[in-house]
């Protein structure tokens, strides 16, 4: 016997696009499963139908933040500045997407669109290479966002510069080139940890 249909029900969809646009109201730090539910107006526990729980649901999120990424046949830089843009399309992309990837949640669409335009560039260790470049991506977008924040509530010291990320662009291609390097270049053997 299965329960009648009702209209205020929700699925895990409707469940991840409210916490998405949520997010880019209050931000990350005030994203909770309560004021999910609220906007829903349903009890916090049932959002667990859906998500097990809410670090299931933030890695859900950066895969939707990072799945739009344009990398099919793009260049190495072309994806970078790609992912970084997904980043920025959302209030605190880049913290969401670092947390969840720090803790090896979510399925890293990001890290496969780079894999991917390495290989097609003709890498050698593209796994490695994606990484270390996507690192850098998430921690350049993460200090982007930070200081846009913080300049936006005017706690942005020394600010004479009219645009607090005047010239981020430039640092932010050269970091990625410069990850890059020779892209076949040999692999430098890992060092002993002491």
């Amino acid at each position: 016997m299965s329960p009648e249909h009702n209209p205020a029900r929700h699925d895990r969809e409707s469940v991840a696009r409210t916490a998405l646009a949520l997010l880019d109201e209050v931000g990350l730090a005030d994203l909770s499963m309560r004021r999910i539910a609220g906007r829903l107006d349903v009890q916090p526990s049932a959002l667990y139908w859906h998500f097990s729980s809410k670090q299931e649901l933030l890695a859900d999120l950066a895969d939707r933040i990072t799945a739009i990424i344009h990398g099919t046949g793009a260049g190495v830089l072309t994806t970078a500045r790609s992912i970084r843009d997904a980043l920025f399309a959302h209030r605190d992309g880049a913290e969401l997407v670092l947390s969840t990837y720090a803790l090896r949640l979510g399925a890293s669409p990001a890290q496969a669109a780079l894999a991917r335009a390495l290989e097609n560039e003709g890498a050698t260790d593209v796994e490695q290479r994606a990484v270390a470049i996507l690192h850098f991506i998430l921690g350049h977008a993460t200090l982007v966002q930070q200081r846009m924040h913080a300049d936006s509530h005017g706690a942005l010291l020394g600010g004479d510069e009219n645009d607090v990320t005047a010239g981020l662009d430039r640092v932010f291609d050269l970091g990625v080139t410069a990850l890059t390097g020779a892209i076949s270049a040999a692999a430098t053997p890992p060092r002993d940890r002491a």
